[in-house]
Order: C-alpha cells, then sequence, then structure tokens
C-alpha cells in the first residue's frame, strides 16, 4: 500500500527500512504485524541486486552436507579473516531461512523425489546451491517476497524514493532525508524514526563495468559513514569473473553454475587458462578466476565462457537468463563461446554490525550487502550473499521486536552541505572510469594514490548530494585499499602481491580516518610506477 510521503513526513514512523531489496522485503516481513515503512528507491521487483542473482542460496540441506562444512568452505576462501561464529552461525540458520522463503511462496526446484534440488558452484565441497528454474533465484524470490509485503497489511509501502542523509542526535538516529528518485528538481523531505534498517545494497555502479544495477551506487554507505558509522572491509570488492561483454551497462552476468556444470573459460585462441593457475580450475575461489580472466584479456588473447559441450543443446531449458542475454545480443551460446570480463560484483566491506545486525550508531541495523557482518571476509563464498542477507533480515527483526524504542527525539535539521539536481554526467563517468582503471582487480599503490586524491577532492568540492555519496563511497573503498599494502582474497596489489601475516585482520574504520589518509596522500609526490604483465 502506497503512502504519501507528506503524511509520513508528519509523523514519528516506528520503524523505517531503507530498501527493495531480499534483506528490505524479508526485514519486513519479519516484523509483521509491527507498523513498518519500507522505503524502496524502484518499484518493487526493480533495482535490487539480489533480483539480478542467478547463482541462488547456499545452504546444507543436502543428506550428508553440513553447516560446519558450509561454513569451513566460507572460510577456506575468506583469506584468513572470516569471523568463524559468525560463518558457522549463518550456515546453521540456512535451512530454516529456505524454509522461510518457501511458506513466502519462492518456487525452488526440486527433484524427481521432492526433495530440494541441490547445485554445486565455485569453492564449495558439496552440491548445496538451492536454484529456481536453473539461473531465476533472486527474481523469483524478489517476485514472491514483493506480492507478500504488498498483502501486508501493517507494511507502509513508499516506492520512488531515495534516502541521501541519514539523521543523528546525540549519537542516536532520529530519521532521514529523502528525495524523489530520479526528480532531481525536487525538494528534499525529512521524515521521523525510532528505528531506520538500511537495506540499500551494494556499490557496483561506482565502477565502469559492473553487473549491478544502476542504484547500486553506495549511497547507504555513504549517508552511514557521514553520520559517524563504522565501516569495516571497504577494500574488499569481489569481481565476478564471467561478466558477457555485449556492449550493455549493466553487465549481463553468465552464472557460476554454468561452470558447475561443466563449462570451461578459453582464451581467443581456443585454450583452457585456469587449469594452469589453480587445481580446481575454473571452480576455484572467484578472486584467483577473475585475476585468470583478466591476465588473458590483458594480454590481448581475450576470455570467453565456453558451454557448447557441458551445456549445448540444453542451454535455453537449463539457463533461460543468461539464453536470452545472449541471444538479445545476437549470440547463440549453445553453439558459440560467450566473450566475458571481470565486473564488479559483490561488495563484502561496507557498514560494520554486529551479530544481530546493530550499527555503531543507536537506533541503526543493517542488513545485506551495505553491511559487513564478517562472514565474508576478504572473499565471498559462492550463493551466500543471499544466504547471509536472510539471516540477518531475521535477526534484525527480531533484535527490534525485542527492544524498546526511545521517546522520539527532535528532528535534527537535514544537512545543507550539498544539493540536489541532476549529477554532472562527465563527473559520475570519469569516478567510474577511475575505480575501475585503480580500484580495480589489479591495484597498486601509486593507482591507488591518485583515486584517493582525485575522490577526496570531490567529495570536498562536490554541491550535488547524489554526487557526494558516491565519492564518500568510492574514497572509503580506496583509501582502504591504499592502506592495506598486501594481497589478500579480493584484493590484490602488484607492489604488494603477498599475504602479510601482521595484516590478517579486518578493517575497522571511520570516514574521518580516511579523509586523513586523503589529506596525507595529498602532500605527497605522485610516481607512476611500471605495471608488470599478471602472469
Amino acid at each position: 500500500m502506497a503512502n504519501n510521503i507528506h503524511n509520513l513526513a508528519r509523523a514519528t514512523n516506528d520503524v523505517v527500512i531503507v530498501g527493495g531489496g531480499l534483506a528490505g522485503l524479508f526485514c519486513a516481513l519479519k516484523l509483521a504485524p509491527r507498523p513498518v515503512t519500507l522505503i524502496s528507491a524502484a518499484p518493487l521487483g526493480q533495482g535490487a541486486s539480489s533480483a539480478w542473482a542467478q547463482g541462488g542460496i547456499a545452504a546444507a540441506v543436502a543428506e550428508g552436507d553440513t553447516p560446519e562444512a558450509h561454513a569451513a568452505d566460507t572460510i577456506e576462501v575468506g583469506g584468513g579473516i572470516v569471523d568463524e561464529a559468525i560463518a558457522l552461525g549463518i550456515a546453521r540458520e540456512a535451512a530454516p531461512r529456505i524454509h522461510d522463503l518457501l511458506a513466502y511462496g519462492v518456487p525452488f526446484d526440486r527433484d524427481l523425489e521432492g526433495r530440494l534440488a541441490v547445485g554445486r558452484e565455485a569453492a564449495h565441497s558439496a552440491r548445496r546451491i538451492v536454484h529456481v528454474r536453473g539461473d531465476g533465484a533472486g527474481a523469483a524470490i524478489i517476485a514472491a517476497l514483493s506480492d507478500a509485503v504488498r498483502r501486508t497489511p501493517s507494511i507502509r509501502l513508499l516506492e520512488g524514493f531515495v534516502a541521501e542523509a541519514l539523521l543523528t542526535e546525540d549519537g542516536a538516529v532520529t530519521g532521514l532525508q529523502l528525495r524523489e528518485a530520479g526528480n532531481f528538481a525536487a525538494k528534499p523531505v525529512t521524515i521521523a524514526a525510532r528505528a531506520v534498517v538500511l537495506a540499500t545494497g551494494g556499490i557496483g555502479h561506482l565502477y565502469a563495468v559492473t553487473t549491478n544495477p544502476h542504484e547500486a551506487s553506495g549511497s547507504g554507505l555513504a549517508i552511514a559513514a557521514r553520520a559517524g558509522a563504522v565501516i569495516a572491509d571497504p577494500e574488499f570488492v569481489q569481481f565476478h569473473p564471467t561478466a558477457i561483454m555485449v556492449g550493455r551497462d549493466p553487465a549481463p552476468l553468465a552464472t557460476e553454475a554454468l561452470r558447475g556444470e561443466g563449462a570451461t573459460l578459453i582464451n581467443g585462441h581456443g585454450e583452457r587458462f585456469m587449469t594452469a593457475r589453480h587445481p580446481l580450475a575454473e571452480l576455484a575461489p572467484r578472486d584467483i578466476v577473475a585475476r585468470g580472466v583478466f591476465a588473458e584479456i590483458a594480454a590481448g588473447r581475450g576470455a570467453f565462457l565456453d558451454a557448447r559441450q557441458a551445456v549445448g543443446a540444453r542451454f535455453a531449458e537449463k539457463f533461460p537468463t543468461v539464453h536470452a542475454s545472449c541471444i538479445a545480443a545476437g549470440l547463440d551460446p549453445a553453439t558459440q563461446a560467450i566473450p566475458i570480463a571481470p565486473a564488479a560484483h559483490y561488495h563484502m566491506g561496507g557498514i560494520a554490525v554486529d551479530r544481530r545486525g546493530r550499527s555503531s550508531i543507536d537506533g541503526l541495523w543493517a542488513g545485506g550487502e551495505v553491511s559487513s557482518t564478517g562472514a565474508h571476509g576478504a572473499n565471498r563464498l559462492a550463493s551466500n550473499s543471499l544466504l547471509e542477507a536472510v539471516v540477518y533480515a531475521a535477526r534484525i527483526a527480531d533484535d527490534i521486536a525485542g527492544r524498546e524504542m526511545p521517546s522520539p527525539a527532535r528532528l535534527a535539521d537535514a544537512p545543507a552541505t550539498s544539493r540536489g539536481g541532476e549529477p554532472d554526467a562527465a563527473a559520475v563517468k570519469r569516478l567510474r572510469t577511475m575505480m575501475s582503471a585503480h580500484v580495480g582487480v589489479i591495484r597498486d599503490g601509486d593507482g591507488l594514490a591518485e583515486a584517493v586524491r582525485s575522490f577526496a577532492a570531490l567529495e570536498r568540492e562536490a554541491d550535488n548530494i547524489t554526487l557526494r555519496n558516491m565519492a564518500t563511497t568510492a574514497l572509503l573503498v580506496a583509501a582502504a585499499a591504499w592502506s592495506r599494502r598486501e594481497s589478500r582474497g579480493a584484493h590484490f596489489r602488484i607492489d604488494h602481491p603477498s599475504d602479510v601475516s601482521a595484516l590478517r585482520q579486518r578493517t575497522m574504520t571511520t570516514l574521518a580516518a580516511m579523509r586523513e589518509v586523503a589529506a596525507g596522500l595529498s602532500e605527497r609526490p605522485l610516481t607512476r610506477i611500471a605495471q608488470p604483465m599478471i602472469a
């Protein structure tokens, strides 16, 4: 049920959830019948990365599999900084959350005996990924939950608005500043809230090549950081190795499940290249596969996903989403290899939260990709993101339900340091290009320093709040990446190619600290180093 924004602005809302993806929808449903206001930038079912997820949800629901084995796989690929207790807790809550989704009408695939069908993806030691029609899990889950939300009378739905500032008083949340999405001339509106749950998604659209929707531009992370929230692990960005390169922005995704079914990675000479890089070849952890694909492209050989033998004529039936993307670009994946490249796909970093989803700001929770729970470490295990989103959405709902809310505080004034209006398209393009060039799959100190300087200047000078939010998040990622002088998980630096045992810990920082990093770099001369070819 849609609500008038001005009525909401005059009321003190008990709980406000920002984000129409999996974490936001699931949290709102779990809070019912408690009154909730759910704010979504796009109409429900659109604009959320979770709706685009093809792989599915990882859950130890098959005979012989265990949550302990699932957690062990998560820890193995996480670069040594996974919070092991968090990983095990999430794995143990997987089965109940899958059954919740079934109850909401999600049509997970089943085998001939009626059991949940499970597939295997990279770095999993067992078949434990539950799918919907092969590669349609995300869309089916969001469709089912969106329908459930619209049928739930306790959820007030406000579509078409973005949160551009978090309002606080004495270290506690008091409300949000909103603006009508896409209407850059609209005046901002402030609403009061006793509790705010940020579920605004990731940062992929800060990069020139990404699989994420336009809405995934890091706004939730930025507004929390500017309000003083502790930010965890912002340097760790996962690049999906098999984005389909057909000239679209965002780039369509070729699900990892294709490699789970036997598809291989080849270069332009028809040679497999991952067999020489890792014992698991195409099913190696994503960061390793992404660097392998990147190296082939950098060497001029190109990179392709070849499913002709493994899937062939069954492609349209088994992977309809990928098939449709290819056919729309004039490519038949049953008979042709698919051109691919790494693309920004998932952010392991985000707003630091505890096991209940609480941030460092009183009254602010975060769930889904905008948060950082410690479950993913430096490199996310395939199909763990949707699982983490539903587990933490349920935990947040339980925590809010059992918490006595404070009396409404005075609504703080909205920040007056930046305005609306349409962001400068050229400035946005420069930011995205610099993120891909200097804060991408392969990084080095001088490139990162250049990016930090650029983003810090843009964050200071931008008088458009949309652009400033993008610059804020870009600064957090780049400055943390510059500060971590090692390679770990998805963070790979050619000037520091090995991991350092003394740095085997998570990053916990603030925007103020990253601004200090930028200030220090602004006083240092820039000396470009030669970038060697990645072998």
